[in-house]
């Protein structure tokens, strides 16, 4: 059986490769035209941000040379070789850090119960009026546009140091982030259940509790685990600004250049984290399926 391209005349099998050539060509052109554009975006936002690479080769070395310090003990000898005097303060920096987890979990806590509170006024498909779920948009907005440690600063101006500054922050900025997540969920929920029940007299807020909750709650957990996660971090940073935890002790280490104390307070917040991460990450998907590990 003969194809199609071999009845065509020669002449026109010379046009469409010609034709071809010329997309391809075309095609080739745009990638490097845009590849052009996008290496000349990154040099000019370089040279705006004052990046340095004579600066950046000439001093990399005390970059090296701190890691350098941190790994050595008093006596010289590397943190490895004497565990005991590298971790002495193991105990204290134990009682930080759990400070730091239940600063995270309060402030993820009181977050997550307010983003659950606000969502629906936000999301699209069953905020009451268009006014409301402008102003509690912008609400969100701001709550999560403003950094966590900004929010610690002020309210240790405020309320003096301590953990009490650091689950405000972390409640705040929780609350932004996940109302605009919880409020992602709701818009893309079936609106079928809400229209069948409202079709029975109930209110908005019986629509919200039997029609939308029992479809986003699974999502709802899913995205609080993930934020708890991302708080533990938060509320280590959170501690240079004097807002409780681990990172008051970590700053204060670093100030007085006890450089082996950095090195043994910096690994206990990592291995902390990373625990969390597989502890919350293994949660999520045995209860949520894989989907929600990612």
């Amino acid at each position: 059986m003969t194809t199609a391209v071999s009845i065509l005349p020669e002449q026109q099998l010379a046009v469409l490769n010609a034709a071809y050539r010329q997309a391809v060509a075309r095609r080739r052109l745009r990638l490097l035209l845009g590849a052009v554009i996008f290496a000349a975006a990154l040099v000019l936002a370089a040279i705006g941000a004052e990046v340095n690479l004579r600066t950046l080769f000439t001093y990399f070395g005390n970059f090296l040379s701190y890691f350098d310090r941190i790994l050595t003990l008093d006596n010289g000898q590397r943190v490895w070789t004497d565990v005991g005097e590298w971790l002495w303060g193991w105990r204290k920096w134990l009682k930080m850090l759990g400070e730091t987890l239940l600063i995270s979990y309060v402030g993820t806590l009181i977050g997550a119960t307010l983003a659950f509170c606000l969502n629906f006024f936000a999301a699209e498909n069953t905020s009451p009026a268009p006014w409301l779920r402008f102003v509690v948009r912008r609400l969100l907005e701001f709550a999560r546009t403003v950094p966590g440690i900004v929010f610690a600063l002020v309210f240790v101006i405020a309320f003096g140091l301590g953990p009490m500054a650091g689950v405000l922050a972390i409640a705040i900025h929780s609350t932004g982030a996940l109302g605009k997540l919880f409020s992602e969920i709701v818009e893309n929920a079936d609106m079928k259940p809400v229209e069948g029940i409202r079709s029975t007299g109930a209110s908005w807020l019986s629509c919200m509790r039997f029609a939308v909750v029992p479809q986003v709650t699974a999502g709802y957990a899913s995205y609080a685990l993930l934020r708890f996660e991302i708080n533990v971090r938060e509320a280590s940073v959170m501690g240079f600004v004097g807002a409780g935890g681990i990172g008051q002790e970590l700053v204060v280490a670093i100030r007085k250049f006890y450089y082996s104390d950095v090195s043994a307070i910096l690994l206990t917040i990592v291995v902390t984290v990373f625990i969390i991460d597989i502890a919350t990450g293994w949660l999520r998907g045995h209860l949520f399926g894989k989907e929600a590990r990612t």
